[in-house]
């Protein structure tokens, strides 16, 4: 508990749980988008904050930490990049496609069965990283689909995907967009937009109802990993005591003296399956 309770209080505005409290306060995140892409916003309206989007019960669901819709029906999704993660499996990073799919998600919840695909709003991905993730510097990078034969030619879908680095010092962006990065990166307040951000977590510590929520999500976490792990262990026992099955039925069979029917029997395994091991032996 008291570790807990140690780790709440030291969360930051990197925490995907802080960053979602302190963007669900209007003023903050409307500052943050119209500075962030040079606009005049005259309100934004919450769809709902860490929303699961999960089209199919075979799909992938995901939670978005921060949906938004303008005055002029754009929609935009914030989230908070603390980790370059890889997959293990194929050694390769997994940002670029985890985009792809946040879109692809985004634009199946935005469209109701039936809509014409024309009525699919403008939507922005906006992925706020404390690393660069093409390590070329730049503070902002922004993509759009564009003609390979004419990169001055733009498919204009309405998408847009905006990866931010905190970390980056070329381009061009507003004080308070570098105020936010600072804020992001040392904890440094600057500007009255990152003090009201620092005043709004300070806040937040100061409310019991946020920090019951904040300890019953980590004990939430903490059973899922705990029984995360004691399938895992499950499993590699099993995998453990059929491998030695597996081994000792080998060895039965290499000394020569055992009928395939007594390795069956003293070993729990099939009779098919000690006739496919002295096949492949």
């Amino acid at each position: 508990m008291q570790d807990l309770l140690t780790k709440f209080a030291n969360l930051t505005i990197q925490s995907d749980f802080i960053f979602k409290k302190v963007m669900s306060r209007k003023r903050i995140c409307k500052h943050l988008l119209e500075e962030l892409l040079q606009i005049e916003i005259a309100d934004i309206n919450y769809l709902e904050a860490e929303k699961t989007l999960e089209p199919e019960y075979t799909s992938r669901g995901i939670r978005l930490d921060i949906i938004v819709a303008d005055d002029k029906n754009t929609h935009y999704n914030l989230e908070m990049q603390v980790k370059n993660n890889k997959n293990p499996d194929t050694d390769t990073y997994v940002l670029p496609k985890r985009s792809r799919y946040y879109q692809a998600l985004l634009d199946i919840d935005l469209l109701q069965k039936g809509q014409p695909y024309d009525l699919l709003t403008p939507t922005f991905i906006i992925f706020i990283c404390v690393f660069d993730f093409f390590e070329q510097d730049n503070y902002v990078y922004t993509f759009k689909k564009c003609c390979l034969e004419n990169r001055e030619l733009e498919l204009p879908d309405e998408a847009t995907t905006m990866i931010l680095n905190t970390k980056g010092t070329h381009g061009d962006i507003s004080k308070d967009i570098k105020s936010f990065y600072d804020y992001v990166n040392n904890h440094i307040v600057t500007t009255d937009f990152t003090k009201q951000i620092d005043d709004e977590i300070s806040y937040l510590k100061l409310d019991t109802k946020v920090r019951r929520e904040f300890m019953l999500m980590e004990a939430r976490l903490l059973d899922e990993r705990r029984e995360g792990e004691a399938v895992g262990i499950a499993k590699g026992k099993e995998i453990g005591i059929a491998e030695e099955k597996l081994a000792t039925a080998k060895r039965m069979l290499a000394k020569g003296c055992y009928s395939l029917e007594v390795i069956a029997e003293l070993t729990n395994l099939s009779l098919a399956d000690v006739e496919k091991l002295m096949k492949e032996s």
